[in-house]
């Protein structure tokens, strides 16, 4: 992988070995431990605007997921087990673990929103809050898509079908791919929010096939064990029982697939609050100043 910019001056860098395999994690900042997790197509960059202005208040722990950014890629089988939300948590609690911290803080985007959720629901003693940003839970995107949603998140069926076609294709134009996939995603319809240097972190791992093939084995997880394991909770009537916090841009991927993102979230959810920012899809680096003011907010607030 080439040389990349340092977006994260004076942080630690990290490498934790877990059972399924190593995670790499940027550390800095004072106080509780407060675990950030990126989305796809994005490594644990995507913080870089938001991080600076939480780490006077959390010592922030900012890790690649697995599959994804420099972290190991686990080795997938016929159910894509290594790629489920449930597996990421564990591995993510693992390595949690590993850096002297039981009990945490946890916000999340995208794909990390998914896997901080999940999170929440098999361990809830794990956390202490919980923020998601511009989703819903898998169960309702697949039950409640329709055409505009449908065009809004081509990218889930697609990336979904069986290896390898979605891998072949995106191993032809990587760069083409995820510049178009993420500016048909921001407000503005461009890249113009996203810092070149956090960009080209992005574009790293698109080239490397193994890469684009952990990327695909995140959504067909999705599209399958995620989505009933999901179904499960929801008919058992399990709740996430943490404080927990959702935003969402208001030009989104959320907003695209429900007008009431909040009340979607109240189905799963016993103490949510939230609201939408001025943002498409990329929260953290279209509005980083709100992003960061809603999280301090709401992660220093008395329970």
């Amino acid at each position: 992988m080439p040389d990349l910019a340092d977006l994260f001056p004076g942080y630690a860098s990290e490498w934790i070995s877990t059972t399924s395999g190593r995670i790499f994690a940027r550390v800095g900042g004072k106080g509780p431990p407060l675990l950030l997790l990126h989305g796809f197509p994005q490594t644990h960059v995507m913080w870089h605007k938001v991080a600076p202005q939480l780490a006077d208040a959390f010592t922030v722990i900012i890790p690649d997921l697995p599959g994804y950014g420099w972290s190991d890629m686990p080795e997938s089988d016929a159910d894509h087990t290594p790629y489920t939300k449930r597996a990421m948590a564990e591995t993510l609690i693992e390595a949690m673990e590993k850096l002297g911290h039981v009990y945490f803080a946890l916000a999340g985007h995208d794909r990390g929103g998914r896997v901080a959720y999940r999170l929440a629901l098999d361990h809830p003693g794990r956390l202490s809050k919980l923020a998601v940003l511009d989703i819903l839970p898998t169960y309702d995107y697949w039950s409640r898509i329709n055409r505009l949603s449908a065009l809004k998140i081509y990218h889930w069926a697609f990336l979904a079908q069986p290896d390898p076609l979605p891998e072949k294709l995106i191993t032809g134009q990587p760069d083409f791919f995820l510049k178009q996939t993420m500016a048909s995603k921001t407000g503005s319809g461009t890249l113009d929010a996203i810092d070149p240097r956090a960009l080209e972190h992005y574009l790293a791992p698109c080239r490397d096939p193994s890469r684009v093939h952990a990327m695909c084995e995140d959504y067909r997880a999705g599209a399958y064990a995620d989505f009933e394991i999901d179904k499960a909770d929801l008919e058992a009537g399990r709740k996430i029982t943490i404080p927990m916090l959702a935003l969402w841009g208001d030009a989104g991927i959320a907003a695209a697939a429900s007008a009431t993102p909040l009340n979607a979230w109240r189905v799963w959810a016993a103490k949510v609050t939230g609201g939408a920012l001025n943002s498409g899809h990329y929260l953290p680096e279209e509005a980083p100043d709100e992003t960061a003011k809603a999280l301090r907010q709401f992660f220093t607030a008395a329970p």
